[in-house]
C-alpha cells in the first residue's frame, strides 16, 4: 500500500511540477489575405457570401480603421514585419529583388524591372535596412513563441533563417513542442490581383448583374465581369478560412488562440491596387479574442460600438502589439505602437501615413496623411500622370477597357480622373462624404486650416522618421551596396568557456542561427534553426551548425562544428 502511496505522490509532484511551468500565453494565428478592401458584409457590403468570416466578426472585433501604409504588398509587407515605415529604412520601391516565398532566392539580376525618379535602369537588390532593425517574429522566439510561416515572405529583402522556425509551404503549428505557444501565419493568394485573370474561366459564384460599382468605373459587361471574378473569389477565400477554424476547433485550440484576419492592402482592381488613396490603403480587420484572454490582452469596452473599434490604426502597429502579446518589451526603434496587451500604447493614433513610390516599371513620390476623414496627398512630381502604365495590371480586362474607353472619350469626368495627365500638388478629400476620392477639395477655402493641419503633420512625420525616398533608387542602392556589390555578413565565432558555448558575429546588427544534431548533414534553410540570445551547451558527440545573416545583407556559409 505504501508504495502505492509513494507512486501517487511522485505523479502528482511530476504535474505539479510541470503545471508550474505551463506557458498560459495564448497561441496567436494570422489568417492574411491578398489585395481586398473592407468589402465584406461587417463593413456594410453583403455581395459576396461570407459565412465564416461574418461567424469570425461575430465572435470577435472588427476593426474599422486599419491601414497599409503603402497601397501594394512587397512594401507593405516590409513594414509588417518590422514595425517600420518603408520610407525609413528603404524598402518603399515595390520590387527589390525575388525574395517573395519562403527562404527566398539569392541571385540578383544587373537589371531589375523598373526605373528609379531619374530614369536610370535599376538593379535588383535586397534592401540593407538598419542594423538593431529585426524581423520582429524574430523576438517572438526569443519569448518562447514556436513561429511558422506558411509561406509568403516578400518583406523586400531575403527573410534569415532566425525569423521563423518553419518558412515553407509544410509550415504548421503543430510541430510546435508541447506546452509552447506558437504564432503562425497562413497566406491566402485566391484573392490576389492575379487570380481575376487566371481564374476567369470558372464559375462566377457571384451574378455580374448584382455587383456594386464605385463612381470610377464606367457600368459595362467587361468591368461588372471583373469585378464579379473579384467578389467569387472572396467567396472562395471564406471557405479556406473556414478550414483554418474548423482545424483549430477539430484539435480543440480555438479558445486557446487568438485569430487575427486581415488583408495585405485594398484590392486588386484598377485603381485600387497601388493607390494612395482609401481604395489601395484600407484593409478588412478582424481579431477574435477568447474570452479568457479578454482582459488581459482585449480592448478597453468604451472603445467597442456594437462589436466594432474605431480607433485608427496603421500596419507598422502590427509588430509591436504581437510583442505586446507575447510578454517581449517592444523595441524602442519601433516606429509603430502596440494596440493590444499590456504594452498597449497609453494615446491612440491621430494620423495614418502612407506613402507611393516606384510600383515596377515606373517612379513617383507621393506622401499621404489622414486624420480619420480628411485625406490630405502631396505630390512631389506633379508634372507626372496618376495613373501608371504597369503592364502586369493589364492582364486584367477591364483595365484594358477603361484604356479603350479613356482612348475614345467615353468615361466621364470622375472615371477619368485617373487618367490625368498632371497632378495638383496637393490634394484634399473628405473620405466620409466622398469614400471613392474623386472630388478634390484642396482649393475650397473653408478647408484652409484643415490643410495647414495636415500638411504640418506629415511635414513632422518625414523629419521624424526620415524619408529615403528623396533620394534617386540608384543612389539608395549605392548606399546600401558599395560599390553595387552585396555586402557579406561575416562567419560566427564559436568560443567554449566551460560547459557553454558562446556565439558571436564580427558583422553589426547580425542575427545568429544555430542547429544543435546528432548527425551530420546539410541543413535545410527554410525550418529547424534556433535563434542565438544567450549562451548554449552542446552535448559531447553532436554537431553544432551556425550560420549568421544581417538583413540585406549575403548570408555566411555555415560553420559546423562537432563536440
Amino acid at each position: 500500500m505504501k508504495k502505492y502511496v509513494f507512486i501517487a505522490l511522485i505523479v502528482l509532484f511530476w504535474f505539479n511540477s510541470f503545471g508550474q511551468k505551463k506557458d498560459d500565453r495564448p497561441n496567436i494565428l494570422w489568417l492574411t489575405c491578398e489585395d481586398i478592401s473592407p468589402t465584406l458584409s461587417m463593413y456594410g457590403d453583403s455581395t459576396a457570401h461570407t459565412p465564416n468570416l461574418d461567424r469570425l466578426a461575430k465572435e470577435g472585433l472588427v476593426f474599422d480603421n486599419v491601414y497599409a501604409v503603402v497601397g501594394v504588398c512587397a512594401p507593405s509587407r516590409s513594414s509588417i514585419i518590422t514595425g517600420m515605415y518603408p520610407t525609413s529604412i528603404g524598402t518603399m520601391h515595390m520590387r527589390t529583388a525575388l525574395d517573395i516565398q519562403s527562404w527566398g532566392k539569392r541571385k540578383y539580376k544587373k537589371v531589375g524591372m523598373g526605373k528609379d525618379i531619374n530614369g536610370n535602369p535599376v538593379p535588383q537588390y535586397s534592401a540593407v535596412i538598419p542594423e538593431q532593425v529585426k524581423c520582429f517574429s524574430e523576438y517572438m522566439r526569443i519569448s518562447g513563441y514556436y513561429c511558422t510561416n506558411n509561406q509568403k515572405t516578400d518583406y523586400q529583402f531575403a527573410a534569415p533563417v532566425t525569423a521563423w522556425a518553419e518558412n515553407n509551404t509544410k509550415a504548421d503549428y503543430t510541430h510546435a513542442p508541447g506546452g509552447m505557444p506558437w504564432f503562425a501565419v497562413y497566406n491566402h493568394n485566391v484573392t490576389h490581383e492575379s487570380q481575376i485573370w487566371k481564374r476567369k474561366n470558372l464559375p462566377l459564384t457571384v451574378s455580374p448583374d448584382k455587383v456594386p460599382l464605385p463612381s470610377y468605373y464606367p457600368d459595362d459587361s467587361i468591368v461588372r465581369r471583373d469585378v464579379a471574378r473579384n467578389y467569387s473569389n472572396i467567396e472562395a477565400l471564406d471557405k479556406q478560412i473556414g478550414e483554418k477554424i474548423q482545424k483549430l476547433k477539430d484539435l480543440g485550440l480555438y479558445d486557446n488562440t487568438i485569430i487575427f484576419f486581415f488583408s495585405d492592402h485594398g484590392g486588386p482592381l484598377p485603381r485600387g491596387k497601388r493607390l494612395h488613396y482609401m481604395s489601395g490603403l484600407k484593409v478588412p480587420f478582424i481579431v477574435r479574442i477568447p474570452e479568457k484572454y479578454q482582459k488581459k490582452y482585449g480592448l478597453d469596452p468604451s472603445k467597442i460600438e456594437n462589436g466594432h473599434v474605431k480607433e485608427l490604426i496603421s500596419f507598422v502597429d502590427l509588430a509591436p502589439t504581437l510583442l505586446s502579446i507575447a510578454g517581449y518589451p517592444v523595441p524602442d526603434y519601433m516606429q509603430g505602437q502596440a494596440f493590444m496587451g499590456p504594452q498597449k500604447a497609453k494615446k491612440e493614433r491621430k494620423y495614418i501615413f502612407g506613402t507611393s513610390d516606384r510600383f515596377d516599371e515606373f517612379t513617383d513620390r507621393i506622401r499621404v496623411v489622414f486624420d480619420g476623414r480628411y485625406l490630405y496627398v502631396r505630390n512631389y512630381y506633379p508634372e507626372r500622370p496618376l495613373y501608371k502604365d504597369i503592364a502586369y495590371r493589364k492582364n486584367i480586362d477591364m483595365m484594358n477597357d477603361l484604356l479603350r474607353l479613356h482612348k475614345l472619350g467615353r468615361l466621364n469626368t470622375e472615371q477619368n480622373l485617373w487618367f490625368r495627365l498632371y497632378k495638383t500638388p496637393e490634394e484634399l478629400y473628405d473620405c466620409k462624404v466622398d469614400p471613392d476620392n474623386v472630388h478634390n477639395i484642396i482649393d475650397d477655402p473653408q478647408y484652409k486650416d484643415k490643410i495647414a493641419e495636415l500638411s504640418k503633420a506629415l511635414d513632422d512625420f518625414l523629419a521624424q522618421t526620415g524619408d529615403l525616398g528623396a533620394i534617386s533608387e540608384n543612389q539608395l542602392v549605392q548606399n546600401m551596396w558599395i560599390g553595387g556589390v552585396q555586402p557579406v555578413t561575416k562567419k560566427a565565432v564559436i568560443k567554449k568557456e566551460g560547459r557553454k558555448i558562446i556565439l558571436t558575429c564580427p558583422t553589426r546588427g547580425a542575427s545568429i542561427g544555430y542547429i544543435i544534431s546528432d548527425k551530420d548533414f546539410t541543413p535545410d534553410l527554410n525550418s529547424g534553426w534556433e535563434v542565438y540570445h544567450e549562451p548554449i551547451k552542446v552535448p559531447k558527440g553532436k554537431y553544432l551548425y551556425v550560420m549568421t545573416q544581417r538583413i540585406g545583407y549575403k548570408e555566411s556559409d555555415i560553420v559546423k562544428k562537432k563536440f
